[in-house]
């Protein structure tokens, strides 16, 4: 079996990803493909044609700012096998509100104006420790089949081109399910989302430093 580990990325990738990359037990035979755009589906799309052109059975997308478990590969190639043509691992978003990344329904809606509105609904009280169907999520730690994606390619040209409303993620899951596939999630699979955030003075009031400096 011949993996592509895709890593799309701006310019940069953290500490904390590698280091966990480093410790993720491998399964079969691997290689890494990584694209820096400062347009995430164009990365995505480039690392696709990769896996399409390099003749790989299967991809494993991580994206540079996330932390994933050691065993994540095992389970997801273990998924793969047993049929499942694609797979996410859990999540949540870096901003508030923290929700999951994994959308119970995904699709358009009319808006009672004859308009048509995106819609991704997260799944906030998600099965826990399980393997459930979902309609979308990030694809910041999924694998899927490159049986699938170059069908996907096929039908819809470059997969991760962006419609209307929607990221290119959820664009992806949008041709998957259209194409008449099912998308599933684990969610025993817990990733880790790296944030960054601000420190300020006011920060450092409310946090309590100001208080401890007081008492020096």
């Amino acid at each position: 079996m011949k993996t592509l580990i895709c890593i799309p990325c701006m310019d940069m990738v953290h500490t904390a990803f590698m280091q966990s990359l480093l410790q993720m037990r491998m399964v079969g035979e691997v290689r890494f493909g990584i694209s820096s755009s400062s347009l995430i589906y164009d990365a995505r799309n480039k690392i696709a044609e990769q896996a399409i052109e390099g003749d790989y059975d299967r991809c494993l997308w991580l994206d540079s700012d996330m932390i994933f478990p050691a065993d994540m590969m095992e389970k997801m190639s273990k998924h793969l096998d047993d049929g499942i043509e694609i797979v996410s691992g859990l999540y949540f978003t870096r901003k508030n509100p923290i929700i999951p990344t994994i959308y119970k329904d995904c699709g358009y809606y009319e808006n009672g104006e004859h308009k048509f509105v995106p819609s991704a609904r997260s799944w906030l009280n998600y099965p826990k420790d399980s393997l459930v169907e979902v309609e979308g999520m990030g694809f910041g730690c999924v694998m899927h089949t490159v049986d699938m994606l170059r069908e996907i390619k096929a039908k819809y040209g470059m997969p991760f081109t962006p419609v209307m409303g929607f990221g290119e993620d959820l664009s992806f899951c949008g041709r998957v399910i259209d194409s008449g596939r099912k998308i599933y999630a684990d969610t025993s699979i817990k990733c880790g989302h790296i944030a960054q955030s601000l420190v300020t003075e006011e920060t450092y009031e409310t946090m309590g430093g100001a208080r401890l400096a007081g008492q020096s």
